[in-house]
């Protein structure tokens, strides 16, 4: 562990430095990313969806056989997470993020479990159903992705049915995150019921309620978190650690190719938009060549939306609600897997860059992880740990 100036915190009983790196898929945080954040003592996150894009011999160009590719990505997720522990060196924690969006994530949590994951994340979607596919492994903790109070209640209220709590909360706020966002629709994302001070404040009260220690379960806020000051200024709220993504993206241990660090360093705030993904939920992204032409064309292309599961581009039928395949008009009309591949390969014609919209702590300068970490845990850059 190295040297900071913030509080550690404890997470099934194992001391760590207070941030936890996001999840970012497709293929943007495996195993380099996750494996050298985790090497500091942080928290590292692999995103679990696609991974076999990063292994050429599980790929299967031409392949469209949905239980072939699944095997593929299960075999992926293997390797990614015995390579970042490995890199993890026994410091520090690998995570594995789920999103219960997808139609494996049962089977994606449970290859993560039995492949040695130290945590699962689990977001896009209520994890009510998360205890039970990890019950067979009590080691490994269980953290789901909320975004209001409303969300921990019900999910505190059902594991704890199941006997279970989750061993941190992390809590992302849709006006500031990359990716998909935790709100219902766009217009809903600057609701004042998101914000770290109110959300904080009414979950420890929740704890007071049922009877929770407030210390038993950390509380990890998400989104628009950049700075060391932010950090403290979260911490003071009765935060016990930060989850931070589109920074560590960019740096060099990043997983991504060197073009899609470079475009996600260099966009400006105007380049960041707000927009509905196939999954029906809001999501933010740079604007890119695609984005731009998609985005012109969207109300025309959800104007003659119809159900079609051979309009599945990708052939995996990745999400179990996919505004494409299922024909609803009021979500995205693209294959969120094909655009994202192509983000991960550095693609800027083709690619779905997700981002947060926050600076960066550098800039538009690629520092690496231990450089970043160094800034977010002292204040001071330009210290490397």
């Amino acid at each position: 562990m190295v040297r900071s100036r913030l509080p550690s915190f404890s997470l099934k009983g194992k001391k760590l430095l207070p941030v936890v790196q996001g999840g970012m898929g497709v293929g943007v945080s495996a195993h380099r990313l996750a494996g050298a954040v985790a090497a500091t003592g942080a928290v590292g996150t692999i995103a679990s969806i696609d991974l076999r894009h990063h292994h050429p011999d599980l790929q299967l160009r031409g392949c469209r056989e949905k239980s072939e590719l699944d095997r593929m990505n299960l075999i992926a997720l293997d390797r990614e997470i015995r390579s970042a522990l490995e890199l993890a060196g026994g410091s520090g924690m690998v995570a594995v993020n789920v999103m219960k969006a997808v139609t494996e994530h049962a089977a994606l949590v449970k290859q993560a479990c039995e492949s040695g994951a130290q945590a699962i994340v689990m977001g896009a979607g209520l994890p009510l159903d998360l205890p039970d596919l990890a019950q067979d492994h009590p080691e490994v903790a269980l953290i789901p992705i909320l975004s209001d109070a409303r969300g921990v209640n019900l999910v505190l209220k059902k594991w704890m049915r199941k006997g279970r709590l989750p061993d941190a909360i992390i809590i992302e706020h849709p006006r500031y995150a990359g990716g998909h966002l935790g709100a219902p629709n766009p217009d809903e994302i600057g609701d004042p019921r998101f914000d770290f001070k109110v959300v904080l404040l009414e979950v420890l009260n929740s704890f007071k309620e049922m009877g929770i220690e407030s210390e038993r379960i950390p509380l990890i806020p998400a989104g628009g978190i950049n700075t060391h000051e932010k950090i403290r200024e979260v911490l003071s709220l009765g935060a016990s650690a930060v989850q931070i993504g589109t920074p560590f993206a960019v740096t060099l241990e990043g997983d991504a190719h060197p073009n899609f660090k470079k475009i996600l360093a260099e966009a400006k705030p105007e380049d960041i938009v707000t927009f509905m993904s196939v999954a029906g939920l809001p999501a933010r992204a740079v604007v890119t060549p695609w984005l731009k032409n998609y985005l012109n064309r969207e109300k025309k292309l959800q104007s003659c939306a119809k159900a079609e599961r051979e309009r599945c581009a990708s052939g995996l039928g990745c999400l179990l609600h996919c505004g494409l395949r299922d024909g609803n008009p009021k979500a995205g009309q693209f294959c969120i897997d094909a655009q994202l591949a192509a983000a991960l390969k550095g693609d800027v014609r083709k690619g779905l860059f997700f981002r947060g919209s926050e600076p960066l702590p550098f800039g538009n300068a690629i520092r690496s992880v231990r450089e970043l970490m160094g800034y977010f845990l002292t204040g001071l850059k330009f210290c490397s740990l």
